[in-house]
């Protein structure tokens, strides 16, 4: 673990850049800190191509003090127009690699903390898929969401993208992430706070708000429900839903950070592409039970 951040420093995050949109590509041109210790964490769906998420993350490095990134689904997709063919862990291993190189921290590195204002905290990032555990109303099985997320039209593009190999699944692979990670957050110093980053929210409650509820299936794991009291959680930051906001479960400020397609965010009052701050606590992040 490391010890950075200066005394004006700020802990910011993002998600769902997805910079395959032209947009999307500007807002990341936009995108600059307000202090030279100020750090970025990158909640995932950076984009489809290794290429693209390259030219992202090296973009942010070379203006953040530390960015640190935690992959979300469209990073793991083998898509027919990227060049780099590798599928599952050999292309989770890859984008970590890759990472390394342009000085990004990754699941796979020490977790650093941040001791700027509002620290100190284990800024963990985390890689830990789904497993189907989120069901629909009614449904008892895998089988049972699939067959009705079919009916309904809204299925997951990872069901044809996202490859487990050498697991034999998805669910698999997701186990395998979840119970390691256990283990390396437990051995954490007892008593430090912990801002945990993965691109799927850690407990259910924010899916309740999904137009179509199905979608929940491909949007994280009750193996983890326990885990913002489990690993002193202060903060969870994600994204996926594409629907950025504050809210509080169980006394945890659950920040999710996603920017999200053109389409979805040409329709909110907000400016699109706003970085939204971890730490220190913005004021209105304080009144517990709202959303905003």
């Amino acid at each position: 673990m490391t010890l950075t951040a200066g005394g004006a420093a700020q802990l910011w995050g993002i998600s769902d850049l997805h910079i395959g949109y032209a947009e999307n590509r500007e807002l990341v041109e936009r995108m600059h800190p307000e202090s030279d210790d100020d750090w970025l964490l990158v909640a995932g769906d950076v984009a489809e191509t290794v290429a693209d998420i390259r030219r992202a993350l090296k973009t942010l490095a070379s203006r953040f003090r530390k960015v640190v990134w935690a992959p979300g689904n469209h990073e793991l997709w083998t898509h027919p127009r990227d060049t780099v063919t590798l599928r599952g862990v050999a292309r989770y291993d890859h984008l970590v690699e890759m990472c390394r190189e342009l000085g990004v921290t990754t699941p796979e590195d020490p977790y650093p903390v941040w001791d700027g204002p509002g620290g100190p905290v284990a800024v963990a990032p985390l890689f830990l898929l789904y497993d189907y555990s989120l069901l629909p109303a009614g449904c008892a099985t895998k089988e049972q969401g699939l067959e009705y997320a079919h009916g309904t039209g809204i299925v997951c593009s990872d069901e044809f993208l996202l490859h487990p190999d050498p697991y034999p699944s998805r669910e698999d692979w997701c186990r395998a992430r979840v119970e390691e990670t256990a283990r390396r957050l437990a051995a954490l110093p007892d008593g430090l706070p912990t801002v945990l980053v993965n691109h799927y929210p850690l407990d259910r409650h924010p899916t309740d708000v999904l137009w179509h509820p199905e979608f929940a299936m491909w949007c994280g794991t009750r193996l983890t429900a326990d885990w913002h009291h489990r690993f002193r959680v202060h903060i969870m930051v994600y994204g996926h839903l594409h629907i950025p906001r504050t809210t509080w479960h169980e006394g945890v400020r659950f920040e999710e950070v996603s920017v999200g397609y053109p389409r979805e965010w040409r329709r909110r009052t907000q400016p699109p592409g706003r970085l939204r701050r971890i730490l220190p606590g913005e004021p209105a992040a304080a009144r517990k039970g709202e959303d905003r």
